[in-house]
């Protein structure tokens, strides 16, 4: 998958997508629909274009964080998919300050001079969001791409959607939330040197910040891990504790990972890591020792829950 940050000055072999066009926060099941139809709309090739940072935080940046995916972990969800081309433009003042129509001229038509563009049809863009799915049709027809919207899915419990998503994770439903996204939410990142005190408890972990990402419930997860860059390109399984390590006083919110079954040096390389079932809500106890033995206690949980997946 190729990605591109600019709309202007592109190679024709990033020209002449069929486009899905959108945010696309966890890749859900909605999403999924919006990029069906645009592989199914034409005989082109497969683009997705979406906007970093998310309008949201543009426009709202001291907001509490919300986001489900970094933009490391929506590229390779997208690149799972069978995106080949991947349109993450910057989104800022000029973006921001675009007309709709001056947004379908300049961007979709001349600059990424698309073929067709497909929506959900609660869509909008262009300034002040002026512009809607059916203003975007209308766009099409005057400056020459086909347009496709897309009726919102979703299940009997209502529409998929990040919010629902959100929520989901919030109260710990990891099984909910992965049958609205149509995979496990997963926390994606470079592993960062940490206090170490894992290795020194007897259980080595692979920490990962949590910035600018909404937080799940806190606690601990079985977890399973793909090892993303580096020698020791792999999958398992694993056990994890998110939060704020109430043990040794205030700190910021980070995921710490132990593989089960791996001995190696993971810094600075990059981990998925899909949380699967909440284990239990993070606590703060006695004494280390009572710490380390509960440790144990998730660990073989974890594997009971994750065997045979």
């Amino acid at each position: 998958m190729q990605i591109h940050r600019d709309w202007t000055g592109l190679g024709t072999e990033a020209r002449g997508a069929s486009v899905a066009m959108g945010n696309f926060d966890g890749v859900h099941k909605g999403h999924r629909a919006v990029i069906d139809a645009a592989r199914a709309a034409c005989d082109a090739p497969l683009g997705v274009l979406c906007f970093e940072p998310h309008p949201r935080q543009y426009f709202a940046p001291d907001a509490a964080p919300f986001r489900l995916m970094n933009s490391e972990s929506r590229a390779n969800r997208l690149a799972r998919l069978g995106v080949q081309q991947l349109y993450e433009l910057p989104f800022g003042p000029v973006l921001a300050g675009l007309t709709p129509e001056a947004f379908a001229r300049e961007v979709l038509a001349e600059g990424l001079g698309i073929a067709h563009v497909t929506v959900g049809a609660d869509f909008c863009f262009g300034k002040n969001r002026a512009g809607t799915a059916d203003t975007l049709r209308e766009m099409g027809q005057r400056f020459g791409f086909g347009v496709t919207i897309v009726p919102l899915v979703g299940a009997a419990e209502g529409e998929y959607s990040s919010t629902a998503i959100r929520a989901a994770l919030t109260e710990g439903r990891t099984h909910d939330a992965e049958r609205m996204l149509g995979h496990w939410h997963r926390i994606e990142g470079e592993v960062l040197h940490g206090n170490k005190r894992g290795r020194d408890f007897g259980w080595p972990t692979a920490n990962m910040a949590m910035d600018d990402l909404h937080l799940p419930r806190l606690g601990v997860y079985a977890v399973l891990v793909d090892v993303l860059t580096g020698p020791d390109r792999l999958s398992c399984q694993g056990v994890a504790s998110l939060g704020v390590r109430p043990m040794f006083g205030r700190n910021a919110p980070n995921l710490e990972v132990h593989l089960f079954d791996f001995s190696g040096d993971l810094y600075g390389q990059h981990l998925s890591v899909a949380l699967v079932d909440f284990l239990r809500d993070e606590a703060k106890f006695d004494s280390v020792q009572v710490l380390i033995d509960q440790i144990a206690q998730d660990a073989v949980d974890a594997r009971r829950l994750l065997a045979g997946r």
